[in-house]
């Protein structure tokens, strides 16, 4: 991976770049760890390339590796960051930022995130109510609100109105309900849907849960 290295898959291209690389006129960027890409990862970035869509700017994913629950030791990844930026790429974003989450990083305060983020212009941030940034986790998507047009999306909930998390599916797994911990990610229909009806199919499904 490097600056502006683009990866295709099936009819899309996807400009990958480390953080700090990446400086745009104008764009809608959402932000995550993204573990396992999972069905609120997935609303997550249906509802950036459709505001990237209306607005006529690039959609910009911006994701840590390795997630910083994993870093810490409070859980393992439930997907590699390969597979997590395949999964990210079937829903054609045009940019995906991989922040290196090290020793390094862990030391940025809110204020260096929010400094990098302005290189992007965001006319529009989208990120989950449970989303914080910079060291001792600072920065909260409050404050992200106060300096960017920030979209604060509810958590998505499964029919039992249980909220799917990475989590979530890490205890399923490891209670033996793969095959519930599975529908939590949704990947069998995703993948084998074209392209252009992903970003509709992640959505019905969402709802029909």
């Amino acid at each position: 991976m490097g600056k502006g290295l683009a990866k295709g898959f099936g009819s899309t291209a996807v400009a990958f770049h480390r953080d700090g690389e990446l400086a745009l006129d104008a764009s809608v960027v959402t932000i995550g760890a993204f573990d396992g890409v999972h069905r609120g990862h997935q609303e997550l970035l249906r509802q950036t390339i459709a505001a990237a869509q209306r607005r006529g700017v690039p959609a910009v994913v911006y994701t840590f590796d390795p997630p910083p629950k994993v870093y810490f030791g409070q859980a393992e990844a439930l997907i590699s960051l390969d597979e997590k930026l395949e999964r990210i790429a079937t829903f054609a974003p045009d940019h995906v930022i991989v922040a290196d989450f090290n020793q390094i990083y862990i030391r940025r305060t809110a204020a260096d995130f929010l400094a990098e983020l302005q290189l992007l212009h965001p006319r529009e941030v989208i990120v989950g109510e449970d989303f914080r940034f910079g060291s001792c986790k600072g920065g909260t998507a409050q404050l992200l609100r106060r300096h960017f047009n920030t979209r604060i999306l509810p958590p998505v909930r499964c029919g039992n109105g249980e909220i799917v998390s990475s989590s979530r599916i890490r205890s399923l797994r490891q209670s033996g309900l793969a095959a519930a911990a599975s529908a939590l990610e949704n990947w069998r229909d995703i993948v084998t849907a074209s392209p252009v009806n992903r970003s509709s199919l992640a959505q019905l499904e969402v709802i029909n849960q």
